[in-house]
């Protein structure tokens, strides 16, 4: 049963590593954070075979931010930067876990309001979003989907950061109704 795991895991990393080289971003209203012809990238830890194979992100930076409950506590957290085109369109496509890190944001240059979807994403995923000023604008949870269609899940309006954690993981991290998110130039120490 574990080699089964083992190799059906190991197929859907060699289909990870293939590429597509019409990759499209969001021209239009829609926001993703896995697409279908979009490259992806993993780095893979080798595992035994009663060990399921670890991916974490790769080819994103890791930046600090800092999320201030709505009591005024703040919490100090680790993100995977996604502020690229490419990157955003790729976000945790694959991803099995998060690596050092608290989740990952996806920084848009202006306020949007679209959907995101889990195509191809393998995590149960929880998602905040953040406008101009770095207000809380919402949260919803999001569940993992490796064949079409993929649900499609609205946004919150005008936003500019999403940040995406592990299922349920939002509190810990002090993200929730009242916070704000300050994101850094600086990476995690």
């Amino acid at each position: 049963m574990h080699r089964r795991i083992g190799i059906v895991a190991l197929a859907v990393l060699v289909v990870a590593c293939s590429s597509d080289d019409g990759a499209d971003d969001a021209a239009t209203s829609q926001v993703s954070t896995a697409a279908t012809s979009v490259p992806t990238s993993t780095e893979a830890v080798t595992a035994t075979e009663d060990e399921p194979i670890v991916a974490v992100p790769e080819g994103f930076e890791r930046v600090a931010a800092t999320v201030t409950k709505a009591d005024g506590e703040t919490c100090d957290v680790c993100l995977w930067l996604a502020d690229t085109p490419e990157q955003r369109a790729r976000g945790l496509m694959f991803v099995t876990d998060l690596g050092n890190t608290d989740g990952m944001a996806f920084v848009y240059p202006g306020p949007r309001t679209g959907n995101f979807w889990m195509k191809n994403t393998l995590m149960p995923l929880s998602i905040a979003f953040f406008g101009v000023d770095g207000g809380y604008l919402g949260e919803f949870d999001m569940e993992p989907c490796t064949a079409e269609p993929c649900p499609r899940y609205r946004t919150a309006r005008d936003f500019v950061v999403a940040v995406e954690t592990n299922r349920g993981e939002l509190a810990e991290i002090g993200i929730g109704p009242g916070s704000a998110l300050e994101l850094t130039d600086v990476p995690c120490p």
